[in-house]
């Protein structure tokens, strides 16, 4: 998120100006500038507004939706199998993905009825990680609407490595 002069937000700005939206859950965040070009990722787990862990890296050549995907993958890898979690992305792609799409497309070998799977590799990663950890939920939430850990998500996903 861009502060009034349009220049990216820090997290701990972001902590200091953002208050809306859930205080319990994970946050995940990807972008790539330009795109593709070089990203970033990140996720964060909060509770009761409360930072648990968090996570961010970078790529040099990737694209937006490989980030989403590896902010996802990198906070599921963190998370525990047997605990009560909803984990936020603004990526539908990515939630839709996994939630809706997914199972088909592993029944089918990994094919779809319209041509190949993009980012293949990171999809069959993050399905069998959300697969492993049934009682963590995967919902979608709007970007840049202020949502607190949203943003604060996508400000570290801007961090330099």
């Amino acid at each position: 998120m861009a502060n009034r002069n349009g220049r990216q937000m820090t997290p701990e700005e972001v902590l200091a100006t953002q208050f809306g939206g859930p205080e319990t859950g994970v946050f995940t965040d990807g972008s790539c500038d330009p795109n593709p070009g070089p990203g970033g990722w990140a996720w964060v787990w909060v509770e009761k507004g409360e930072i648990m862990a968090q996570g961010h890296g970078r790529e040099a050549n990737t694209t937006n939706n490989r980030m989403e995907l590896r902010a996802l993958i990198e906070a599921y890898k963190k998370l525990p199998v047997d605990h009560d979690l909803v984990v936020h992305s603004d990526s539908q792609l990515c939630v839709n993905t996994i939630n809706e799409w997914a199972a088909g497309w592993e029944k089918r070998g990994w094919k779809r009825k319209s041509g190949p799977i993009k980012n293949l590799d990171l999809v069959q990663e993050l399905y069998a990680l959300a697969k492993a950890r049934p009682r963590i939920e995967l919902q979608w939430i709007r970007a840049h609407d202020g949502t607190r850990w949203n943003e604060y998500a996508d400000a570290l996903a801007a961090l330099p490595a």
